[in-house]
């Protein structure tokens, strides 16, 4: 169910280049793991991004799902992959907490619109506990 004020910016699987590039690498022995996770992320793995929060329904045959609201997001790493046509991206959550987001494709674009809809905690700093290099506890 989407809130009213709720906008969707992404609906989709991963990246199709991922599937083709795996699907090559399957013709060796030594990619045959790669091509099999590359398989059932196309099969099972979708992601929903919106301005309010990211859902990802993953695992065999889709069953787990995992929501995560912007607001509890605190920083986003990502790296390219697929000569820079999707990418990985790991987020990671206020109480440490890490959740993957595998073969986005345009992980730039997703990372860009999260980062402008986080909220920002605000950590002001109350001057009148600090003493020297030390603060009150």
């Amino acid at each position: 169910m989407i809130n009213i004020n709720e906008e969707s910016f992404y609906e989709g699987g991963p990246a199709r280049s991922d599937l083709i590039i795996n699907l090559f690498a399957g013709l060796t022995l030594l990619g045959l793991p790669f091509t099999f996770a590359a398989i059932v992320r196309a099969l099972w793995l979708r992601y929903k991004i919106t301005n309010k929060r990211i859902t990802i329904d993953g695992g065999w045959f889709g069953k787990n799902k995992t929501q995560v609201s912007l607001s509890n997001i605190e920083e986003i790493r990502s790296i390219p992959r697929g000569f820079g046509s999707y990418g990985d991206m790991v987020l990671i959550l206020n109480d440490g907490s890490k959740v993957e987001m595998k073969s986005l494709p345009l992980f730039r674009e997703k990372q860009k619109f999260i980062e402008e809809n986080m909220v920002k905690r605000s950590q002001t700093l109350n001057l009148n506990e600090v003493e020297g290099f030390a603060t009150k506890s």
